[in-house]
């Protein structure tokens, strides 16, 4: 059994502007997001091939081409980069990830602590390192 995707390292700056493309939110964006994950961790899919992606776009009922120029437009993929900037700002490094009043959750196994956080945010600490004098 393989651990790590064959094409793990490619660029998926286009399948990342599908998503975008699709918008904020709604059951197109969401449906996309799963089957690319889908198609990148169970069936090594390699995302960075315009004609995988087309595929994955058809099957899921999109115009693969209109898609596609959408996904690779400089609009898309400028949002894309600022996504990703705001991304590494806020020290993510991985998907899914969730955060809440500023504090990221990665992985979707911690999705109880997002609930709680939703619930009961976080108090700022008021622990300090001790000198070591």
């Amino acid at each position: 059994m393989r651990s790590r995707p064959t094409y793990h390292d490619a660029d998926y700056s286009l399948a990342s502007g599908m998503i975008i493309a699709l918008g904020e939110t709604g059951q197109g964006t969401d449906a996309m997001a799963h089957r690319l994950l889908e198609a990148h961790w169970r069936d090594d899919a390699d995302l960075s091939d315009a004609g995988t992606l087309a595929a994955v776009a058809a099957e899921l009922g999109h115009n693969p081409t209109t898609l596609l120029d959408q996904a690779g437009s400089e609009q898309t993929q400028q949002k894309l980069r600022d996504n990703s900037a705001w991304a590494r700002a806020c020290n993510i490094f991985g998907s899914p990830t969730y955060v809440v009043d500023g504090d990221p959750f990665y992985g979707q196994d911690h999705l109880s602590l997002v609930d709680r956080a939703l619930e009961r945010p976080f108090q700022p600490s008021t622990w300090t390192n001790p000198s070591v004098d």
